[in-house]
């Protein structure tokens, strides 16, 4: 009965963790992440790797029960719709990611793969960004731009600002909100968010606006 344990020592002596600023193809990153479950959260970005730092609860575990509480509501409406916080996802052979939050048609651009992962670009992807910001805007707003991603949202804790980018001809366009500081998504049609209500972390008033929308919606199909 030894003997195996000693075979998988070795293997893991052999293949060395993760590091941030390795350089690494989508397969060795997937093979090193499996052989080394003490590296909780990694992403292959531009084919360079990052190792999440741990979590902190008010620049960032908490922001993200606001979006994803969000994101959910309008999920639960729309049977076809899915979404998922964090869910590993393969953008090409360059880039694996793990999105803060994201919306996807479960008949679109992306696919639930046989082992359980997301295959492709999700329509829109929500990243709190605290530390992280520089990569969020930057190298991982490149990769989802050049796969696809239709909508890339991200929350700026430090400074306390929201930038929506729609994909628009291959490049990313800033979506401006309106007179109410609201931007509804393009993608996915009522999915409405009060800007002001996010930056002020007020989960409540962000709910209530989408739900003003969802109910005007259920008015106007009971009416046809």
């Amino acid at each position: 009965m030894a003997q195996p344990l000693v075979a998988e020592r070795e293997t893991l002596r052999r293949v060395p963790p993760l590091e941030s600023g390795d350089r690494l193809t989508s397969v060795e990153f997937e093979r090193r992440y499996a052989l080394h479950p003490e590296v909780r959260r990694a992403e292959l970005i531009e084919g360079v790797v990052h190792v999440a730092s741990p979590v902190h609860h008010n620049h960032h575990g908490g922001p993200q029960r606001i979006v994803s509480g969000w994101l959910g509501v309008y999920q639960a409406e729309h049977p076809e719709v899915d979404g998922g916080d964090g869910s590993t996802t393969r953008l090409d052979a360059d880039n694996n990611v793990q999105p803060d939050s994201f919306l996807r048609y479960r008949e679109g651009t992306s696919r639930v793969t046989d082992d359980d992962y997301i295959d492709g670009p999700p329509e829109l992807v929500f990243e709190i960004a605290a530390s992280s910001a520089s990569i969020d805007l930057g190298s991982k707003k490149r990769a989802y731009r050049r796969s696809g991603v239709r909508e890339y949202v991200v929350w700026q804790l430090y400074e306390e600002r929201l930038d929506w980018f729609v994909l628009e001809d291959g490049q990313y366009v800033a979506a401006e909100p309106d007179g109410a500081g609201v931007i509804e998504s393009r993608a996915f049609p009522g999915l409405r968010l009060d800007t002001g209500a996010l930056l002020r972390r007020d989960l409540a008033a962000v709910l209530r606006e989408q739900g003003r929308r969802s109910s005007r919606s259920r008015r106007k199909a009971g009416q046809a």
